[in-house]
């Protein structure tokens, strides 16, 4: 007997079917500051056009979708939680009689 789960269950939730609200926001945040320093920096000189293009570029990135997560941004803060946050670990095996003593 195999089970069938849908992969993405709620991918018609999503802007066109890989982005929320947020990432939206945040990826055209980025994109306007590009546009924003392209018009203000001079960008014939290398060092100046990569730094105007930086904003878009890196939220691109944190909104790229990859297997597994929603995007780059969700596994960037699962990591930084799972590292910053303490670890309990409570073992539920056949061993343990749930706080139970044998010292009677």
């Amino acid at each position: 007997m195999n089970y069938l789960i849908p992969a993405n269950t709620k991918k018609s939730l999503l802007a066109f079917g890989l982005f929320n609200k947020f990432d939206l926001i945040l990826f055209g945040s980025g994109i306007a500051a590009s546009l924003l320093l392209l018009l203000l920096l001079p960008v014939e000189q290398l060092m100046f056009a990569i730094i105007a293009i930086l904003p878009g570029l890196i939220t691109g990135f944190l909104v790229f979708p990859i297997p597994y997560y929603h995007n780059v941004l969700t596994v960037i803060i699962n990591f930084f939680t799972f590292f910053t946050t303490r670890q309990q670990f409570i073992w539920k095996g056949w061993c343990v009689k749930d706080g139970e003593s044998d010292d009677k």
